[in-house]
């Protein structure tokens, strides 16, 4: 689609030169020929990178009269792309961690002065896939970080940003760190899984001394198959979650009834409507206080939203009684 607005102008210019200044092919000089001009788009505005183009002039190199760019360019921009590798990060991080939808980046970008279509988010967003998988091949370097270590425990996790979309299935090395494979299924099947499985124990030439996942039960089929003899151990927080259902349903039951003795919060709030004195903007205060504790949530098993509740109400009823204590 054509743009319906003029591009903003650049308002900062980057020069960047080649770092060697011999052909790598044949070691003769390398004649600064021409310049290129690049607007770049980043989270930190535009910005117009001065390319300074060298090419080699020996009529017997194999690199005759080929450009030769400046290696600082791949480190602020894709080849023919008009957005930064940080705009590039932020959309990935966005829509990966944050779980948002193509929408909400756009907006979130919009909100930062990164003019952008909401097209454009979805193409850039493949970049950042084709990227991580490019770094998820480096099979030299992973080989290289397990090496040193001498084994792998495997983490199996899926991820689904959106219902009914594809599943971005993560591999990664508990005690390296390391990714060792991210794949996108429309299925979830033991024989799918099976197959990373067996993908990453053939690749990463260390042995697998134990795989950490969830109780799905096609996850643990799969581990059964792909790696019969290896320990396979239900993750510390779905384990702790899963001792802990009881005490969970219980502080969510004592919260729903919490809930109902500090209902009728909105009455108050009118009863003091158009008044601008202390003690309206007192009141104020405390039920914006309760507001809070209601909406407020724990995480579950470690902090329990019930007893946090209730020591919120606990502070705003303390706070309360001193107050009426001093005004007698």
């Amino acid at each position: 689609m054509a743009r319906t607005a003029p591009r903003p102008q650049p308002d900062r210019e980057q020069v960047l030169k080649t770092v060697h200044q011999r052909c790598l092919a044949c070691g003769r000089r390398l004649r600064y020929r021409y310049d290129n001009r690049h607007t770049v788009t980043t989270l930190d505005g535009l910005i117009c990178l001065h390319l300074q183009i060298r090419r080699c002039e020996n009529l017997d190199c194999r690199c005759y009269r080929r450009p030769y760019r400046p290696e600082a360019e791949g480190a602020i921009v894709l080849p023919q792309h008009e957005f930064g590798l940080d705009v590039i990060a932020l959309i990935g991080a966005l829509r990966y961690r944050e779980h948002r939808s193509v929408p909400e980046i756009h907006r979130s970008l919009r909100e930062r002065g990164v003019a952008i279509a909401e097209r454009t988010v979805t193409h850039l967003l493949d970049r950042y896939d084709e990227l991580v998988a490019t770094s998820l091949s480096d099979d030299d370097r992973l080989r290289a970080a397990l090496s040193r270590q001498g084994r792998a425990i495997l983490a199996l996790d899926g991820l689904q940003p959106d219902v009914g979309h594809e599943v971005l299935w993560v591999l990664r090395d508990c005690l390296s760190g390391e990714v060792l494979l991210a794949r996108s299924l429309l299925s979830a099947t033991s024989a799918d899984l099976a197959v990373l499985l067996r993908e990453v124990a053939a690749s990463i030439g260390v042995p697998i001394v134990g795989v950490v996942s969830d109780g799905q039960h096609s996850v643990r089929l799969a581990v059964r198959q792909a790696l019969p003899r290896v320990p396979h151990q239900l993750c510390q927080f779905h384990y702790l979650r899963e001792a802990a259902h009881p005490v969970f349903e219980a502080d969510r039951h004592a919260k729903k009834e919490l809930k109902k003795q500090v209902r009728g919060v909105r009455p108050i709030e009118r009863s003091i409507e158009g008044r601008d004195d202390p003690e309206a903007l007192a009141v104020l205060g405390y039920c914006a206080a309760v507001r809070s504790a209601i909406t407020d949530d724990g995480r579950p098993p470690l902090a329990a939203s019930g007893l946090k509740f209730q020591d919120r109400l606990q502070a705003v009823a303390a706070s309360l009684d001193r107050v009426a204590a001093k005004g007698g």
